[in-house]
């Protein structure tokens, strides 16, 4: 058992996450709120900012880890992973520590947790001992991933109280006769100033002009850095200002000029897709075919101003945010340090604007648990109350989550609710990066860079109409707007997928805007051809609905299909295209490639390397199937020799999937 049990003695819980889209990050910042309740003392903390090697000296950790793509880890955790894989680790490292997995994943893709799968395997082979079997959730469970986690935190306190003891004296927290637990402190202390009378041991706060895009982006830096700082002093310098984790946004982005937006897609077609491009401008900006472009969106004014009269804020006050005590403290509030900083003071509204989605992301329920205790109408406070709890778990997940509700819309279906901005800021989502695949090479578009955009618009299943945040802000950006003036904060960075020796034949699968970071590979390959260098030949299968209006870049698949490039028969390349809905039976990918089975099948024999990309939904399973399929009918191979080929081309990265939903 560890712990003595003496009075006012707490257990240290370590609670590691890594977070793609603030998911495990939300569950990470649950399991420590539980902790402490139940008398723990609990430190939440992002793996990219803790050491490995100090695993051995932890008594219980709990780990809580997202999946992303198609079984990639998050981008945080690359490196905490590639310590626990060494070899010189004995199988008795982890034996003095208490451990448990939650992960967090979605069963659409072939994947499914594979990280949070792999890690406890890992710790288990270390030595370390699990508490409870591993928790997974699952983003397409009806009820989403909380239906996986409640039931797993439920076990693993009362499985924990048969390692680590009670304090003497004590009792875990329980809930009041509503069942809600009493509200923790906020995690943030908000000071406010007066912004005619600022104070002179705060940072200068510069006249700055709103419509000058490099000052704004460099006080939305102050505005999360400042935040960041509180929630983890040194989050500042080493988690998002610096553009070598990929952890968050640099702090001196790329400020690249929109030169096009157009739209590739028929006016009559109810998919909008966006061809753009954008000028570097003197950056010295590098990238290459397979990169990916990132950007944070900007959200409406008129969403913003609608949010902070809801909510009875002056977006024109200045304020500080720093951490408030709490018994949830990040790693480096655990340790002896000391952290000075000149204190940031911003705008409210320059906070909502940086870090708050307010009308794009739905909230998670921690944020109906905190409204309801500052709930005014009884009806209100009982309906909040029950969304709570877990027996409300699915009715909420039902309003919320499905109808993808935005935290201002919640607000306004609650209007007795005023929450304190310090709630606010905890609760709110935050405003999330984009990234999308370049589609453009560097070769053949020097100092630019090319996207091809999908404007996301859906229907709810109560029949409302949504449209994604990013996309469609990008479709409305005008080039001639400002003079011409147009400029977007953007980033770099390696995507799953990356062009190969020119010598590497290429079999490219993909759909829709999956064709991106191909229309980036054949440019550079034929640019290289254009220069008097040798090129191995490509075949690529698109997809689309219909060939007269959603066949993207169909003048640049025939051109590049012409004469000697490699996209041409006669170099041994070719062009496939599955149009899904101009006959009565639908065409897709994968039946193109059965159908081609024998120069698929000659190709792959040649060496070539094969690149998936598009939707995560069906389409990489379906195109696996269809390789299957054309390796065992060409060749007569069984089943299992199919499946070990394929997974020795995926092993030497020549079968890769770079899949999104």
């Amino acid at each position: 058992m560890r712990g003595s049990g003496e009075m006012g003695e707490r257990q240290k819980m370590l609670v590691l996450y890594a977070t793609q889209t603030g998911n495990a990050q939300d569950v990470a910042e649950r399991v420590g709120r539980e902790a402490a309740r139940h008398h723990f003392k609990p430190v939440v903390e992002s793996m990219h900012l803790y050491d490995a090697n100090e695993l051995p000296q932890e008594s219980v950790v709990v780990f809580v880890v997202s999946t992303t793509g198609q079984g990639e880890p998050p981008q945080s955790m690359r490196a905490f992973w590639r310590s626990l894989l060494r070899r010189s680790l004995g199988h008795r490292w982890l034996e003095s520590t208490l451990f448990a997995v939650f992960g967090l994943g979605d069963s659409g893709y072939q994947k499914y947790n594979v990280t949070g799968k792999k890690l406890d395997r890992r710790l288990l082979d270390l030595g370390g001992q699990a508490v409870v079997p591993r928790g997974l959730g699952d983003d397409q469970h009806p009820s989403g991933f909380e239906a996986g986690l409640d039931p797993w935190l439920a076990e693993l306190w009362v499985a924990l109280r048969q390692h680590v003891p009670l304090p003497a004296g004590l009792e875990d927290r329980r809930p009041d006769e509503t069942g809600i637990i009493i509200l923790d402190p906020p995690k943030y202390r908000v000071t406010y100033y007066d912004s005619r009378a600022p104070e002179s041991n705060l940072a200068a706060m510069p006249e700055r002009s709103k419509t000058d895009i490099v000052e704004r982006w460099i006080e939305h830096g102050r505005a999360r850095a400042m935040v960041d700082s509180a929630g983890n002093p040194f989050g500042n310098a080493r988690e998002h200002n610096s553009n070598s984790t990929g952890y968050g946004p640099p702090s001196m982005p790329v400020f690249a000029k929109l030169l096009t937006n157009s739209r590739i897609t028929s006016e009559d077609h109810d998919q909008d897709v966006r061809h753009i491009e954008l000028e570097l401008g003197s950056s010295g900006t590098r990238y290459v075919p397979g990169d990916i472009l990132t950007l944070l969106p900007c959200q409406n004014q008129a969403s913003i101003d609608k949010f902070v009269s809801r909510c009875g804020l002056d977006g024109d006050t200045l304020v500080t945010v720093e951490a408030a005590n709490s018994d949830v403290c990040t790693l480096t509030q655990a340790v002896d340090v000391e952290f000075m900083s000149e204190k940031t003071v911003v705008s409210l509204r320059t906070i909502v604007e940086a870090l708050m989605d307010i009308d794009s992301a739905s909230p998670r329920r921690y944020f109906f648990e905190v409204m309801s205790h500052f709930a005014e109408a009884e009806h209100e406070k009982e309906r909040l109350q029950y969304f709570s709890t877990p027996e409300g778990r699915d009715d909420l997940y039902r309003y919320n989550q499905r109808e993808r509700r935005t935290v201002l819309e919640v607000l306004e279906d609650f209007p007795s609710v005023q929450l304190p901005f310090e709630w606010l800021l905890q609760t709110v989502p935050r405003l999330q990066q984009r990234s999308f695949s370049i589609s453009s090479s560097p070769l053949a578009h020097p100092n630019e860079a090319h996207l091809t955009v999908a404007v996301v618009e859906w229907t709810t299943p109560f029949k409302r109409k949504r449209r994604g945040l990013c996309s469609s802000w990008l479709a409305s950006l005008d080039p001639k707007q400002g003079k011409g003036k147009v400029f977007l904060p953007v980033w770099f960075t390696k995507g799953a997928i990356s062009l190969p020796s020119p010598s590497v034949p290429l079999i490219l699968v993909g759909p829709g805007t999956g064709c991106a970071p191909f229309r980036s590979f054949i440019q550079e390959r034929i640019a290289l051809l254009n220069k008097g260098e040798a090129v191995a030949p490509v075949l690529f299968f698109f997809g689309c609905r219909y060939k007269s209006k959603d066949l993207l870049y169909g003048a640049d698949w025939s051109a590049w299909s012409q004469g000697q490039n490699v996209l041409s028969v006669e170099v041994g390349g070719d062009f496939f295209v599955a149009f899904s809905r101009d006959q009565l039976e639908k065409i897709y990918v994968q039946h193109k490639i059965t159908e081609q089975g024998k120069k698929v099948l000659q190709m792959m024999q040649s060496g070539a390397a094969i690149y998936v990309a598009g939707s995560a939904d069906k389409m990489p399973a379906d195109v696996l199937s269809a390789f299957e399929s054309v390796i065992a009918k060409e060749t007569g191979w069984p089943h299992d020799s199919v499946s070990k080929y394929l997974r020795d081309l995926e092993r030497k990265g020549r079968y890769v999937v770079e899949a999104w939903s």
